[in-house]
């Protein structure tokens, strides 16, 4: 299987039964905008054992679904792609979606917490320590390094946070979380 599939080419294998779609945002990502027939296994709770038969895994943009791709290959996973261009780019092909309740993505909750951890730490720094600078400096060398790898050890610990853990779907139409 290639890589990577473009929407029309994935939903017409998924119409006709050839691939699973396993989504691995949040289950607060997942209820708040999916693809029918999608299975949720979030990114820090994949399963290998669970991935069964050729599966195109998807996320937001594709990112995270890049991650996970290189995640069950390494634990032996085999005829796996990643949906080019995650649900966004299924959505601007027009191709249906289920939409439920509306949440912050994950993105925005990261720079949400970066933004108020740098004011935090540059106004403790000047009112109680200077050394609280150092939270600030920790902060923007994390998004640093989140830039470089494109791996952020802050999304990961908000994605398992209470209200990233709510699907707020009833998971119908074979959309339950594995």
């Amino acid at each position: 299987m290639k890589r990577t599939l473009d929407p029309h080419s994935v939903r017409e294998a998924h119409a006709a039964g050839k691939v699973r779609l396993i989504d691995v945002r949040t289950p607060a990502e997942h209820g708040e905008v999916h693809i029918d027939g999608s299975v949720l296994m979030p990114l820090d709770r994949l399963d290998p054992s669970a991935v069964v038969g050729p599966c195109v895994l998807v996320c937001r943009s594709g990112k995270r679904a890049e991650q996970a791709l290189q995640k069950l290959e390494a634990a032996g996973c085999r005829d796996l792609a990643v949906l080019e261009g995650g649900v966004n780019a299924w959505e601007s092909a027009g191709l249906p979606v289920t939409r439920g309740k509306a949440v912050l993505s994950l993105e925005r909750q990261v720079r949400i917490a970066a933004g108020l951890l740098v004011l935090t730490g540059v106004g403790l720094g000047n009112w109680v320590h200077p050394g609280f600078y150092g939270l600030a400096a920790f902060v923007g060398a994390g998004l640093t390094f989140a830039g470089l790898t494109d791996w952020c050890g802050m999304a990961m610990l908000l994605a398992k946070m209470p209200w990233n853990q709510r699907s707020g779907s009833c998971c119908q139409g074979g959309s339950c979380s594995v």
